[in-house]
């Protein structure tokens, strides 16, 4: 059997495994339950906290169909059935083109940020939302990051933004 290392093997799945972040957690399931979801969020914390775990469990939570159908009956979950992981669209999240995962260390300029958003006003052809994932956002060059706050500030109502950064003092204030 080949090595796999304990973080990538025992990755959380659903918000109430997420160990040490119960104030987020909970935040998070209140949103979801309450359907009041924001248009986006900013993980800050060090290396290793779960920003990118975070991220990935929020974005399959928002269009997961168990999660959709207890907002419209009104039926609360818990945060270990957030999201369900046997539905479709959580079967089908690594896959789904909705779910769009963007590395701004290695992808920093302009053309890049301008490659990524050229899909944001496209309907999901999946999902309820298309979902935008950008890892260690600090990164991004100013221009770049001015880029991304025009559809950041005047987001299409499907869209979300996850944006994930262990140095929030080198993103721009706006």
């Amino acid at each position: 059997m080949a090595y796999e290392a304990l973080y990538t093997s025992e990755k959380p799945k659903n918000l109430a495994q997420l160990i040490g972040q119960d104030h987020i957690s909970n935040a998070l399931t209140r949103a979801l339950n309450q359907d009041r979801m924001s248009h986006a969020y900013l993980l800050v914390g060090t290396r290793g906290t779960g920003k990118t775990s975070t991220a990935r469990i929020l974005a399959k939570a928002v269009n997961c169909n168990v999660v959709h159908n207890s907002m419209t009956d009104k039926n609360f979950l818990k945060a270990d059935s957030i999201p369900c992981n046997k539905c479709d669209a959580c079967i089908n999240f690594k896959s789904s083109p909705d779910n769009i995962e963007f590395d701004a260390a290695s992808n920093r300029s302009v053309e890049d940020v301008s490659r990524l958003l050229s899909t944001a006003y496209l309907a999901p052809l999946q999902s309820r939302f298309k979902t935008f994932i950008i890892d260690e956002v600090h990164m991004l060059t100013k221009e770049a990051f001015n880029a991304l706050l025009k559809t950041l500030e005047e987001p299409p109502k499907n869209v979300i933004f996850i944006l994930a950064t262990t140095e929030s003092h080198k993103v721009l204030d706006t």
